[in-house]
């Protein structure tokens, strides 16, 4: 899925559907700027576990959750703002609640699995088919570091997993077939030529 806005069978977002006021659009933009994108080395680099729960944590808990928010985003892991630590957030909703997993390890997941588009908030303008497992179980621990068991389905599984993908330095481009990451690379370029221009 992605981290940024469609929220079709996947967990990522790709651009929201509907127009967004200006005010809304500014806001998206500002929290856009905090998201490394692609071709930022801590995208590929393993997030270590996290050993310390404390009040510094919960409040990143905030903040990545007000980021993804404000970006139009249902998942963002703690690398996509320069974190190289095992935490994520997500939601199934866009106005649904935020959870988090701090060192999330997938126990189990089927053999059933489902072809979907996912995007991404640190790749923007590409959306890609990503075939994943429908169910998953996760175990993981929650920002005070209680622990906690995770049993999801379709979107929130997709979610989770692709999330777990960027705390494993693994992006949606390594998911595709070699087709589709050549379209996203071509997209990418443009996406990033007029950033990087600015």
């Amino acid at each position: 899925m992605s981290d940024d806005v469609h929220t079709e069978a996947h967990g990522q977002v790709a651009e929201p559907q509907e127009r967004l006021d200006p005010e809304t659009r500014a806001r998206r933009e500002a929290a856009l700027k905090h998201v490394r994108k692609y071709g930022d080395p801590v995208l590929r680099a393993r997030a270590l576990e996290i050993e310390q729960f404390d009040a510094s944590l919960v409040d990143e808990v905030r903040r990545m959750g007000r980021l993804m928010h404000d970006a139009y985003g249902i998942g963002l892991a703690a690398t996509q703002v320069g974190v190289v630590h095992r935490l994520l957030v997500y939601r199934t909703e866009m106005e649904g609640v935020i959870a988090a997993l701090a060192n999330p390890v997938i126990e189990w997941s089927s053999k059933e699995t489902e072809s979907a588009e996912e995007g991404c908030l640190s790749l923007p303008g590409v959306a890609v088919e990503v075939d994943r497992p429908v169910h998953v179980r996760v175990r993981a621990q929650d920002e005070r570091g209680a622990p906690i068991t995770v049993e999801a389905s379709g979107l929130e599984a997709r979610v989770i997993q692709h999330e777990i993908d960027h705390l494993d330095g693994v992006l949606i481009l390594d998911r595709t077939s070699r087709d589709q990451r050549k379209q996203a690379m071509r997209a990418l370029r443009e996406a990033l030529e007029p950033r990087a221009a600015a």
